[in-house]
């Protein structure tokens, strides 16, 4: 199973904020104070992933809320697979994850994400930047 990357907990934390901010500015919330605690543990055992399975229920449910902001599928409709390629051009993603990529779990998509995003090779990301908006 796949593990949720540092940088997607922080992304969590983030929307948490902007979503519902202490009125007082000390108390967290719920979601924010779930996600917290998994980030605290990533730092202090220097973990750069959280295993998706053992997450804590309310941290999980948190991290999947934050989830299901972000744009489900990195496709502009620009598919090289389709054409033979082993890898999209349009997309970054590889042909097993074009094909597999309904059946992903959260954590898988988010691991694939992050590759192209780093890799930042695809088309979405130089030519045609303006169809992943």
């Amino acid at each position: 199973m796949a593990g949720i990357h540092i940088t997607d907990i922080e992304a969590a934390i983030n929307f948490w904020r902007e979503r519902s901010p202490s009125p007082e500015g000390m108390a967290l919330g719920s979601e924010l104070r779930a996600l917290a605690q998994v980030y605290a543990l990533m730092v202090y055992f220097r973990e750069s992933e959280a295993d998706e399975s053992s997450m804590p229920g309310p941290a999980r449910e948190a991290w999947l809320a934050w989830f299901q902001s972000t744009p489900d599928t990195p496709c502009i409709a620009i598919c090289s697979t389709s054409q033979g390629d082993d890898t999209c051009k349009g997309c970054g993603r590889s042909f097993d994850e074009v094909q597999h990529w309904t059946v992903m779990s959260p954590s898988e998509k988010r691991v694939v994400w992050r590759r192209i995003t780093q890799e930042a090779s695809a088309w979405r990301f130089n030519r045609y930047r303006e169809r992943a908006r």
